[in-house]
């Protein structure tokens, strides 16, 4: 190997440290560690070679980016047309039938997650300012009603079109969206169940009972408020979303059918509608400029030899079982770092050198994504928009009683991630 090559590994891993850090900006570092790490390699800016750091940036403008691109067209006039609000309404009404004040809490957790899923930023308040008070009135205790609230992000995440870390997985792999979203939406439905499974358990065992009048005055606060539209209209455009991924059309232009049959079923003007969607187009600014910066960073990596390198120290564990090698150390990266996306310094590098050994790229993927998008949120709850932002608005709660609820129901959701992958890798 050449001392160019060396030194332009050491920036490159320098580089990827300085992201686990956390103490820089994650995009910026991203995209100028990987710059000035191809430049010390000696790869030209342009011309003729077949590799120049244009052709390499210009590699992160990936087909999956069309993808996000529909998917927010439809949920912008989605939130416009106040359709959504509709099937949040549904969704906790639906919970209450299930399971009373267990139900509520994690339907209002699942709403707020699916609404995340879509829109690239998971703000499990939206639902719990309603949620959450009117779970504890049915008697659930105040911290496990916002640890439920507070797993909205798992959904978010791994069922989810737009978060940076996830899109540069899937492009890293090769695969697109559709199963993947379905195995991601299972995985995190099932830390919901371990929680609310939990929640039952509990009420149980503290003897609480609550009349069927009290239930009735709660949900008629939930209902009583004006909404859009009927149930019908507001869910049959996701039908269409659903069966268009079933029937595997580009997802662009299912999302964008999808629009315009909201737009028909709500009588909205057509150049309001183009507006609606295009302000939920807005919505992928963040998610856009991460997604060609770490797949930048991606192509540097492979190109500098920084994957070959890794895969000679990493080979013996990869020998073995390599999926479920990209598990562990996505789990532990999650952990330390509390980011999913931080973890794309280790997880997309890695990621790489396990598809090297020929790997099934979708086990690969999926045991990528989601053993850190689920292990981000163990310490402390998450970022920004997670438990930390559920707590003011439920009363009782605190976040290091919250948090601790939610620890067992998240090594759970791992443990049905992990076997996922495993049964992946098979097939």
């Amino acid at each position: 190997m050449s001392v160019q090559l060396i030194i332009s590994q050491c920036l490159m891993v320098l580089t990827l440290v300085i992201m686990i850090t956390g103490r820089f900006p994650i995009y910026i570092t991203a995209i100028t560690g990987a710059a000035v790490s191809a430049v010390a390699a000696g790869f030209p800016f342009a011309g003729g070679d077949s590799v120049t750091i244009v052709k390499m940036i210009n590699s992160g403008l990936n087909p999956v980016i069309a993808d996000m691109t529909g998917i927010l067209l439809f949920i912008g006039i989605m939130r416009a047309t106040g359709f959504l609000d509709v099937i949040v309404r549904d969704i906790v009404l639906y919970g209450n039938k299930l399971g009373g004040g267990p139900g509520i809490c994690t339907a209002g957790g699942i709403a707020a997650g699916l609404i995340g899923s879509l829109t690239g930023f998971t703000q499990p308040v939206i639902t719990a300012v309603i949620t959450g008070p009117a779970a504890i009135r049915l008697g659930v205790d105040p911290n496990k009603a916002a640890g439920i609230q507070g797993h909205a992000g798992h959904i978010g995440n791994l069922a989810g079109f737009t978060h940076p870390t996830q899109v540069a997985i899937l492009a890293t792999a090769g695969i697109g969206y559709g199963l993947f979203n379905v195995l991601g939406l299972l995985a995190a439905l099932s830390v919901f169940f371990m929680s609310c499974l939990r929640v039952v358990l509990d009420m149980h065992k503290r003897g609480v009972t609550i009349s069927y009048e009290d239930r009735l005055a709660v949900i008629a606060e939930i209902k009583n408020k004006d909404y859009a539209t009927t149930s019908f209209k507001a869910f049959l455009p996701f039908i269409v979303l659903i069966a268009g991924f079933t029937a595997g059309l580009p997802i662009f232009l299912v999302g964008l059918a999808s629009a315009i049959f909201v737009m028909v079923l709500s009588g909205r003007d057509m150049k309001l509608a183009e507006k609606n969607m295009m302000e939920g187009v807005g919505l992928i600014a963040t998610p856009l400029v991460a997604t060609i910066g770490f797949l930048f960073m991606s192509t540097v990596i492979k190109e500098i030899g920084l994957a070959d390198t890794i895969s000679g120290f990493a080979s013996p564990l990869l020998s073995v079982s390599p999926v479920a090698v990209m598990f562990l150390v996505a789990f532990l990266t999650g952990f330390m770092t509390q980011s999913y996306g931080a973890s794309a310094a280790v997880v997309i590098p890695f990621l790489q050198v396990v598809l090297q050994t020929g790997a099934n790229p979708f086990a690969s993927a999926f045991a990528a994504a989601s053993a850190a998008a689920l292990s981000q949120y163990f310490l402390t709850g998450g970022p920004v928009a997670a438990l930390s932002t559920v707590i003011p608005v439920v009363p009782g709660s605190d976040l290091k009683s919250a948090n601790r609820f939610q620890r067992p129901s998240i090594l759970f959701g791992c443990l049905v991630s992990f076997c996922i992958s495993l049964i992946l890798a098979v097939f």
